[in-house]
């Protein structure tokens, strides 16, 4: 593990174990590193529907086993129901990045998220999502929190993992690690805005699976 300095942290009401959402390795290498040196048990577990296409779904995926197995951590691969994911997004196509598509999908995998953690004994469930500055943080623990309070005892745990140099190291996890790096969001509608931005700029669209971090 890094020797990078943390805060030392300790999980809500005294709990030992933590059931940590994932969206892929380089939001997540920041926080698994953090967890491991404040002596923190946790699981991952990978719930992204909204991936598309599955190629880059795969893509992320391994890299995130790769990382969690070097780390010896458990990891749990949850289902890539995109059917289910499609039809909840219906009359969402055009909304815009951290509208209301986005708290649908934040709900949709920290939903199934906490039904795990219950179903598996974890009190405390918490997300690598809000890492990237990219999200809205406060959408993303309005969804947490809200996927937790049907269980009596869970907590959604909403610490900043930015702060302190998080996102910082982030950034240098990923490139010692040389991962994959994504370069949308991860929907097939954050993929087409994303395509239409550089199009309007003259820059070429995105191609799967040859950026990394790192690289030149």
């Amino acid at each position: 593990m890094s020797e990078l300095k943390r805060p030392q942290l300790a999980l809500p009401n005294g709990e030992r174990k933590l059931l940590l959402h994932s969206c892929c390795a380089p939001c997540s290498g920041e926080v698994m590193e953090a967890l491991h040196a404040s002596g923190i048990d946790y699981t991952i577990f990978f719930y992204n529907p909204n991936i598309h296409p599955a190629r880059e779904y795969l893509l992320r995926k391994e890299e995130n086993i790769r990382f969690a197995e070097q780390h010896k951590v458990p990891f749990v691969d949850a289902d890539y129901d995109t059917d289910n994911w499609f039809e909840r997004a219906k009359g969402m196509e055009w909304e815009p990045e951290r509208g209301e598509r986005c708290t649908m999908c934040f709900d949709m995998r920290f939903e199934r998220t906490a039904l795990y953690a219950h179903e598996h004994g974890f009190n405390v469930i918490s997300s690598s999502l809000g890492i990237s500055r990219w999200k809205n943080m406060e959408q993303i623990n309005g969804c947490g929190h809200r996927a937790a309070a049907p269980y009596d005892g869970m907590v959604y745990w909403d610490y900043n993992w930015r702060k302190g140099g998080g996102a910082a190291r982030m950034v240098e996890i990923s490139k010692r690690e040389h991962f994959y790096q994504q370069e949308y969001c991860g929907c097939v509608y954050s993929l087409r805005d994303t395509n239409q931005h550089r199009k309007a700029q003259g820059r070429d669209i995105i191609k799967l699976g040859v950026k990394y971090y790192g690289d030149e």
